[in-house]
């Protein structure tokens, strides 16, 4: 196959093509690996340097053009066609966010080829969503899709459902670089990261907003550390201003951490918290923390919101109910007095890239409606 792969450059603070991570990056390798050739667009929302390279994937090849955001964006969809034309796919992906979902369907129209879409959160939920009329627009894109791919079962199902998407709709997790998230020796990452060594340590890494809900663990971690001097705090990510860190000198901020000492930060802490709301964005995505911290072998603290209910469904003791300070001290209590530990079979990307393959592969010779 051919496939034309389009997502946004700026992903979760890291540069897609420089730093070759996580979802968008792997799943075009991924396919490029098992024999494709996949021509990878980035599209930025800010001004960044133009990249064209061609990264190893034998036995097939990936090619990443980074688009420059020429006029605030708008020559993008000339770009990209001009990009595609020449490279003449037989699917085009669109993936990221709804703008470019909404471009990646227009383009696909244009080249006459099926159009697929990869889902790695409730896009709804993302603030480029509230651009007047781009929510309808999405929708019409999901609804026509050949296939629909999803970060969780859940957000399968709303896709099915709500949306009537009336393509091949999977749910496909995304999972973890297993060369760095791994149990390590707890006492020498505290060192590394020059945090207590004989503290009991709570924390956690990732976007620290009220929104995706930080707040009850501040509140949680004030309850227990009027108990127990010993309790420390410890965090890393982008902060919100509209929901400061508590000032208290048991609270550790590290920063927005490279991707290998976020791994360090797991494997020190005594409980690592996987926090949700049970909002729409805390039903339908799937924080890949959870994996990363199972991966690190470390008793976690998980709000029991949609995929994470069910993924960790067979141990009640690291499951808090969502927004509840209680609930959520009563989790870490327990874990720190006897913690549990629980190891699921976490798949790599090699293996997550086989359905998705046959789903693209089914849609292209059952000669899917463009």
């Amino acid at each position: 196959m051919r496939i034309a792969y389009l997502c946004k450059r700026q992903y979760m603070s890291h540069d897609v093509i420089v730093d070759r991570y996580a979802r968008l990056y792997e799943q075009p390798r991924q396919l490029a690996l098992r024999g494709h050739e996949v021509l990878g667009l980035c599209f930025s929302y800010r001004a960044t340097q133009h990249r064209d390279e061609w990264h190893t994937a034998s036995p097939g090849r990936l090619r990443w053009v980074g688009l420059t955001p020429d006029f605030g964006g708008l020559t993008y969809p000339i770009q990209a066609l001009r990009l595609l034309h020449a490279f003449s796919p037989d699917i085009m992906v669109g993936a990221s966010d709804a703008p470019i979902i909404v471009l990646t369907s227009w383009l696909a129209g244009r080249l006459k080829v099926p159009l697929a879409v990869d889902l790695y959160d409730h896009f709804e939920s993302f603030g480029l969503s509230r651009l007047p009329g781009l929510v309808a627009l999405y929708r019409r894109a999901l609804r026509r899709a050949a296939v629909v791919t999803c970060v969780s079962e859940p957000l399968a199902d709303l896709v099915r459902t709500d949306y009537r998407a009336r393509g091949a709709v999977l749910a496909l997790p995304s999972t973890i670089d297993r060369t760095i998230f791994y149990p390590r020796d707890r006492r020498v990452c505290r060192k590394s990261l020059g945090l207590p060594p004989d503290a009991k340590l709570i924390g956690t890494a990732g976007g620290l907003s009220r929104e995706k809900g930080i707040e009850p663990l501040y509140r949680a971690f004030e309850q227990l550390s009027k108990e127990d001097p010993n309790v420390h705090l410890v965090l890393a990510g982008p902060l919100d201003r509209q929901c400061p860190l508590p000032d208290s000198p048991r609270i550790h901020y590290l920063g927005v951490l490279p991707h290998a000492q976020t791994a360090e930060l797991f494997n020190m802490l005594d409980v690592g918290v996987v926090y949700l709301r049970d909002t729409p964005y805390g039903r339908y995505s799937f924080p890949q923390k959870a994996y990363e911290m199972v991966a690190c072998e470390i008793p976690l603290a998980v709000a029991c919101v949609g995929s994470m209910a069910s993924l960790f469904q067979s141990s009640e003791q690291i499951l808090y109910d969502a927004d509840d300070i209680s609930s959520l001290a009563r989790c870490l209590k327990n874990q720190l007095m006897q913690p549990e530990l629980i190891k699921l079979k976490i798949q790599d990307w090699s293996e997550i890239a086989i359905p998705m393959e046959q789903a693209y592969l089914d849609c292209i010779e059952n000669d899917a409606p463009f």
